[in-house]
């Protein structure tokens, strides 16, 4: 991907689940692109700044009902110290994953999409000073009353970050499942 802006498609958390993980993430000096607690249904592989893609994502949407996410029982790294993030269970995350990858045919995809994509909110990101097996330690201690957590996603956010060193902010959220209601 280039140097400029990058743009990914998201489901949010509640919003005392995303204050209480930008809190852990002040106090152990986490400062990285995943600063706006989300969990990632689309990377940004075919999401180009044209933004022709969007009446696309936007027509997934709103055929897609409201989305059910559980946060899993603890913590983890990804492999190669990537990333720690809070496992998240939802098959229909996946399902609009696929579905969003079948009406945006990005030219390219990144190894994790497709049908074994890994639902999650990332806390920390594994950059060069960051102690990921200390943070992991610390989420474990500290966010223990997530596990469990279950909520209903009910829009589909557009994040964007304005280029390296950035960090995704939330630009529109798309409500899901409004071509159900106007059936």
């Amino acid at each position: 991907m280039s140097g400029g802006p990058s743009r990914l498609l998201a489901l949010l958390p509640p919003a005392d689940v995303a204050e209480q993980v930008q809190a852990w993430r002040k106090q152990h000096g986490v400062q990285d692109a995943a600063a706006t607690p989300h969990i990632t249904v689309k990377a940004r592989s075919g999401l180009g700044a044209g933004q022709d893609w969007v009446p696309a994502a936007q027509a997934v949407a709103a055929a897609t009902a409201p989305v059910t996410l559980t946060l899993g029982a603890a913590p983890r790294l990804f492999p190669r110290g990537r990333a720690l993030y809070l496992p998240v269970t939802s098959p229909e995350a996946v399902a609009l994953h696929l579905a969003l990858l079948d009406a945006l045919s990005p030219a390219r995809r990144f190894r994790y999409e497709g049908p074994a994509m890994q639902p999650h909110l990332s806390l920390a990101l594994g950059r060069r000073g960051v102690d990921l097996p200390r943070l992991l330690a610390a989420a474990e201690a500290e966010l223990a009353e997530l596990a469990g957590l279950s909520w209903t996603a009910r829009c589909l956010a557009l994040l964007r970050k304005p280029g390296p060193g950035g960090a995704y902010a939330v630009q529109e959220c798309w409500p899901l499942g409004t071509a159900a209601e106007q059936a």
